[in-house]
């Protein structure tokens, strides 16, 4: 029987190349298995939809690099009906379900969280882009699916570009729900920054910029990492988030920007599979460690 399994997807379960990517990822696995294994826990790892795995014979499954899941949901969320009665999700499905549709922002602005302004154009309920703006009295916007990761069918759309845009946003509409969010100049200016809490508490952070010229702050996209101190409200502002859900994720990360006028604003909690950048921190393993094992009792 093994205690936990970490959960990661095929390309970085057993790779025939090591890349520098995929270094950082088995050096970060190996932090938060190293960490449990010193308490006494027999840890494992392997893909999400390993037909061959016995998900059965593991208490507890953590979910982490499943960077593939956005793109197969349908036989993703088939595949979690299945797991969740066979072991213990770490986190719960319910927050899993929860978190993996953007709808949640809606759920936690409703508790009083301050999100990035959004609207919300369903799939069978279609609303233009143009529409959207003149209702919220919005110039340059940002599109994105629902459902998706890593600017997975992002676009800034520009005023004057909106014409050009309508045509795929209804074809995307069509296969999707879709966020439309007001364009937050300052994520180029000051970038967005990542607060991970692991175990309720905040433990380490990180400040993401995009490349000049671009507003996409992950890497794949030219975007850096650096250094980022918070301030006292930040900290307080990312864990009031996580206490806010129910029940309390045992790790997370509150992705966080300003507004004009430096207002906070929760541009989006990832409790799914985030990257932790445990590397930077890597005594956070611990904390983490204590996390899985507070919801494996």
């Amino acid at each position: 029987m093994t205690d936990i399994t970490i959960l990661t997807c095929k390309a970085f379960s057993q790779p025939e190349e090591i890349t520098p990517d995929i270094a950082t990822i088995l050096y970060e696995r190996s932090l938060l298995q190293d960490a449990l294994e010193r308490r006494g826990y027999k840890v494992a790892c392997t893909y999400w939809d390993d037909s061959n795995y016995d998900w059965s014979q593991t208490k507890a499954i953590i979910f982490r690099t499943i960077w593939d899941y956005f793109e197969r949901y349908d036989e993703f969320s088939v595949w979690l009906d299945t797991v969740k009665d066979q072991t213990k999700l770490i986190n719960p499905e319910a927050l899993i379900r929860w978190n993996v549709d953007k709808h949640y922002l809606a759920d936690l602005e409703a508790k009083g969280i301050a999100i990035v302004p959004t609207a919300y154009v369903d799939t069978g309920v279609y609303r233009s882009i143009d529409t959207v703006c003149k209702e919220k009295g919005w110039t340059d916007v940002v599109i994105k699916p629902a459902i998706a990761g890593t600017a997975f069918h992002t676009h800034k759309v520009m005023e004057v570009k909106r014409d050009s845009f309508e045509t795929l946003f209804k074809k995307l509409v069509s296969e999707r729900d879709m966020l439309v969010q007001p364009f937050q100049e300052t994520i180029t200016s000051l970038g967005e920054a990542s607060l991970m809490i692991l175990n309720g508490k905040y433990t380490h952070s990180i400040l993401k910029k995009a490349k000049t010229g671009d507003y996409r702050v992950q890497g794949n996209f030219g975007g850096t990492v650096h250094d980022y101190t918070p301030t006292p409200e930040e900290i307080a502002f990312a864990e009031k988030v996580f206490s806010t859900c129910d029940p309390m994720p045992a790790y997370g990360r509150a992705d966080i920007i300003w507004d004009t006028d430096g207002a906070i604003l929760l541009g989006e909690l990832e409790i799914i599979e985030p990257e932790l950048w445990i590397r930077n921190c890597p005594e956070a393993a611990e904390d983490f460690a204590d996390g899985v094992i507070e919801y494996l009792n």
